[in-house]
């Protein structure tokens, strides 16, 4: 398969794919302190910002599951309901927007393109 034959559009949000995929698995399962949140949401946001292609990424982690998912040490571990993040590319001159939320009714992490 040669990347020649993609639209600059489909290399863009091949490219979210990636991103989106490489951040969900990287930082699964890491403990986390209720006072950490806010320096973990932007550790995420510098570490994936810096990957090429990256325009803008927000992400926010669910507060209130984290505070039910806490254990008898005072941490919980980041799981997939907690996420719910968007991510800027820009692939030569496509820009494209996805979202990587919970879907309740799958019951899995999805990616919504906007």
């Amino acid at each position: 398969m040669k990347r020649d034959n993609a639209t600059d559009r489909e290399i863009a949000y091949f490219e979210a794919g990636i991103k989106l995929g490489a951040l969900y698995h990287q930082f699964l399962g890491l403990p986390i302190d209720p006072n950490f949140i806010e320096e973990f949401e932007k550790t995420v946001e510098r570490s994936i910002g810096s990957r090429p292609y990256v325009k803008d990424i927000s992400v926010k982690l669910n507060r209130e599951i984290i505070r039910e998912a806490i254990n008898k040490f005072g941490y919980a571990e980041v799981n997939g309901k907690m996420l719910d993040i968007v991510l800027k590319i820009r692939y030569k001159s496509e820009e494209v927007v996805v979202a990587l939320k919970y879907d309740d009714d799958s019951g899995y992490p999805s990616l919504a393109i906007g």
